[in-house]
């Protein structure tokens, strides 16, 4: 297996597609492996962060009137947009959604989904093996227990997908916080998902905005 490695190989926004896979509500009912809270927040943060970054983003579900409809947190940040629908598990089977994300000519596919055992590993899998650049987003992901997101995380790798987080993601799409175009956007994001490190970021607002006391006397 080749090593992933060099500049060239960090996610360009330019290059990149991103593909939603199955984020409903009967797939949330077992999710085991994660806070489903968390799984909510970070694919909610990734779908943002998509848009920010001009990231073409495909949504899929899987037999949506028997497992509910894509979390609308999600479908919120875009508005109007379809929804896939599709009986295939795997998605990389479904001609419409791989024509979807051909026709944006670009290579870097991106992917979370539930579960990441399933719906996950097998497009990932499948699509590397056809030359594309994969990349699972893993807290966006998860599965019905520790175990299933563990071996599946690693039965991937295996087969040479890369593995990140959305806000590492976020990171190396902004690459530059000279990029003023998309920082201000990211910063956003990161207020409302990024728990910890947004409130530090209105915090150091806070204090900034704060006049310094006169001295006594």
């Amino acid at each position: 297996m080749a090593l992933r490695n060099g500049l060239d190989s960090l996610l360009r926004p330019e290059d990149s597609v991103l593909v939603l896979i199955d984020h409903q509500p009967y797939q949330l009912a077992n999710l085991n492996s994660h806070d489903p809270h968390m799984v909510v927040n970070n694919t909610t943060a990734l779908a943002k962060s998509a848009k920010v970054f001009g990231v073409p983003t495909v949504i899929t579900s899987v037999i949506a009137e028997r497992g509910g409809v894509i979390f609308p947190q999600v479908t919120d940040v875009f508005p109007g947009q379809e929804v896939i629908d599709r009986t295939f598990i795997n998605t990389w089977e479904d001609e419409k959604v791989v024509d979807v994300v051909k026709a944006t000519g670009r290579k870097q596919l991106i992917i979370a989904g539930l579960w990441t055992e399933i719906c996950v590993a097998m497009p990932a899998i499948q699509a590397a093996g056809e030359g594309w650049d994969v990349t699972v987003i893993t807290d966006a992901s998860g599965a019905v227990s520790v175990e299933a997101h563990e071996v599946a995380i690693q039965r991937m790798i295996r087969a040479g997908v890369n593995m990140m987080t959305w806000l590492a993601l976020a990171a190396e799409w902004q690459r530059d916080w000279a990029r003023l175009n998309t920082a201000v956007g990211l910063t956003e994001v990161l207020k409302q998902h990024a728990a910890g490190s947004g409130i530090a970021y209105l915090w150091e607002q806070q204090l900034l905005a704060t006049p310094v006391p006169k001295a006594a006397g």
